[in-house]
């Protein structure tokens, strides 16, 4: 696969998280692209190799699993900007999808992964509104891609 649809397919890809809060299917980068389906899995896996994006693992069809801070599924980590409800990978994903989407509003839907309560936090202005929560991060940065789903 030529390198040089490497990024012009990731920004496809983040364009279409951005309007309409999903993953695009290999069968949407081909037609995009005016690739084959292979050609378009060949695509999506050198971005996974270059952790531009995240293909869920052992699917058939590749599905595209994350595209941070993007998920695909559902999570229990949600951003709403405009009326669309985004999610994300984790607590602080929610906060990199308002800032992808260059959000000045945006509420911000997520649960303590502790006590299992549901946290919500309102951005206005580009600034998150005093709540009193903090973030923990469980997992060291450096270890996030030994199990990326789990982190």
């Amino acid at each position: 696969m030529a390198d040089s649809l490497l990024w012009p397919a990731r920004a496809f890809i983040y364009g279409h998280f951005a309007a309409t809060a999903g993953a695009p299917s290999a069968a949407d980068v081909a037609r995009h692209f005016g690739l084959t389906v292979d050609e378009a899995g060949a695509l999506l896996r050198a971005l996974h190799e270059r952790h531009a994006l995240f293909l869920e693992p052992g699917a058939a069809p590749l599905r595209i699993r994350m595209a941070h801070p993007f998920s695909a599924v559902a999570t229990p980590f949600q951003t709403i900007v405009a009326g669309k409800e985004y999610f994300a990978n984790c607590a602080w994903d929610t906060f990199g999808i308002a800032a992808a989407l260059h959000a000045e509003e945006a509420e911000i839907r997520s649960v303590c992964a502790a006590s299992g309560d549901a946290i919500r936090l309102r951005l206005a202005g580009g600034e998150v509104m005093s709540s009193g929560a903090l973030v923990h991060l469980r997992v060291p940065f450096a270890h996030w891609y030994d199990d990326l789903v789990h982190t």
